[in-house]
């Protein structure tokens, strides 16, 4: 069902890929291709590769807001695929393809079993606090990688037995088995993402998981 949206993207891709902020067309690398043909394959890659992981989700025309804020291959999410039964995604914006795909791995692997290994049920949806938001990282004066819809924040995890796990209610003040559950899809995130901040890194993160693509292992608190 989520294929047929691939040649649209594609198109859209081409038709999009060589506009940058001010109207100047990016350089052309060393290679001689197109940098939107580039993008566009990538991204059409990405997005077979995350239909065969079972993620439900439709393709966002790419598109650029304010200076330094864009959603470049991106896609909304509406559900992931566990081992044994897709769940929700709910409150998200525009992601960009990869960190979607990143998601979508993490969550099978590293929230849904962990739930089924800890707290006796499987994972029925994973609430979140966006993602796309065209915003400064804060005190910092640079742009934030949510405003290239580069970053999630995750707040909470709901099981298929009606039990709520919360970042800001359960990483400290939970029950054994819940806290032991928070640290363990945590260390997962880890493993898989390129940054990921937490309750221990500061007080703007009590009550969510900052999660990043990029190089695996890059920045863990």
């Amino acid at each position: 069902m989520v294929r047929r949206f691939v040649p649209f993207v594609a198109l859209a891709l081409a038709a999009c890929g060589n506009l940058v902020p001010g109207g100047r067309a990016p350089s052309r690398p060393a290679s001689g291709v197109p940098p939107a043909a580039m993008a566009s394959e990538q991204t059409r890659r990405c997005l077979a590769d995350l239909s065969a992981a079972g993620a439900r989700f439709s393709p966002v025309p790419d598109r650029y807001f304010e200076a330094g804020c864009s959603t470049l291959g991106a896609v909304t999410l509406t559900g992931l695929q566990g081992d044994e039964a897709r769940f929700a995604v709910t409150n998200l914006g525009p992601v960009a393809c990869p960190l979607a795909e990143t998601l979508s791995a993490w969550a099978r692997y590293g929230v849904d079993r962990a739930a089924r290994q800890v707290l006796g049920s499987p994972l029925a949806r994973i609430e979140t606090m966006g993602s796309y938001s065209c915003r400064d990282v804060a005190g910092r004066g640079r742009r934030s990688t949510h405003a290239t819809a580069q970053a999630i924040d995750v707040a909470a995890f709901v099981l298929a037995d009606g039990q709520r796990i919360s970042v800001i209610g359960n990483w400290a003040d939970g029950s054994e088995r819940e806290r032991e559950f928070l640290r363990l899809v945590h260390k997962s995130a880890c493993k898989r993402f390129g940054t990921v901040l937490g309750p221990d890194y500061n007080a703007a993160h009590r009550d969510h998981f900052h999660l990043e693509d990029g190089r695996r292992g890059g920045f863990c608190r």
